[in-house]
């Protein structure tokens, strides 16, 4: 008999003896437990002697067949004709892959991110409908409690901006900011300003520190910003009192709903930073935060 024989038989016979060791020797009169010690049995034969049979082809089995003329460095190939048996099964493969992906799982049957989504449409439908009627000073008070849950960990709960580690939305704009966006431009409100702004409008510092003070001022009359907020075009999409025109310029005076809701749907980019875009809220709680932060101003 051959070593590797001998080798896999004395393998299988320590295996099973260390199972029998382990769990006492007594399989009681238990159904389950003799099946299943049987199975261990029979996977531990076939894998072993499965083994053992193609580590003795790889030590005496020499090759044969027609070979294919090409070859390299004098190692060439042989004509191997592919399996019928593994054509047929990687047709069917694919068969069952486009099944699969066209009409089995991801489709039809069931999934907890199908079932968590449909859950939250259907609760948004709910509270949509719930809070249909609401009042302005409705919508301040749900849009405070949002903003502590979803603003407050970067603008405080006063909205100051937590020493400039975000916007102080108790007023407008900031003085950086208006030089910032007047250097460098931005189009961070696509959806409802899809043209942008161009940077460069003006390129002295002295007119862009003016501008930039005359803005975050408040538009006060009699500045000295005002006749180059003119000059570099600012009022052209912004109107000569910062209020904005719809679809052209935001308001850049104070913050509205408009305005701030087109914050919350695209996000922005500023001199402090990027803030994330707040697409997880309902169309009313949207509103509600942007009543909020209008009124602050107020």
């Amino acid at each position: 008999m051959n070593k590797l024989t001998i080798y896999g038989i004395i393998f299988t016979v320590v295996l099973m003896g260390g199972t029998l060791l382990v769990t006492g020797g007594d399989i009681g009169g238990d159904i389950v437990n003799l099946l299943s010690l049987l199975g261990a049995l029979a996977l531990l034969v076939i894998s072993i002697f499965v083994v053992l049979k193609y580590v003795r082809q790889m030590q005496y089995d020499t090759a044969t067949g027609e070979l294919a003329e090409g070859n390299w460095d004098g190692i060439g190939e042989y004509k191997n004709e592919l399996p019928f048996g593994w054509a047929i099964i990687f047709l069917g493969l694919n068969i069952w892959a486009i099944w699969y992906w066209l009409f089995g799982y991801p489709v039809n049957a069931y999934s907890q991110i199908g079932e968590y989504n449909a859950e939250v449409t259907a609760k948004n439908a709910a509270f949509e409908s719930t809070y249909a009627g609401m009042t302005d000073s409705d919508y301040v008070d749900m849009g405070q409690s949002i903003f502590i849950v979803q603003c407050a960990p970067c603008h405080g709960l006063k909205a100051d901006g937590m020493d400039g580690k975000a916007a102080n939305l108790n007023s407008r704009l900031a003085k950086e900011t208006v030089a910032h966006m007047i250097k460098n431009g931005g189009n961070n409100l696509k959806t409802d300003f899809p043209g942008g702004m161009p940077g460069g409008m003006l390129s002295d510092p002295a007119q862009i520190d003016a501008v930039a003070d005359y803005v975050a001022g408040g538009f006060k009359s009699g500045h000295a910003g005002a006749q180059f907020y003119a000059m570099g075009g600012c009022n052209g999409c912004h109107g000569d009192n910062g209020a904005g025109f719809a679809g052209v310029g935001p308001n850049i005076a104070s913050f509205d709903v408009p305005t701030v809701t087109s914050v919350l749907k695209d996000g922005k980019k500023g001199h402090i930073g990027a803030m994330p875009k707040f697409d997880n809220l309902t169309e009313i709680q949207t509103k509600a935060v942007a009543s909020y932060i209008a009124s602050l101003s107020k």
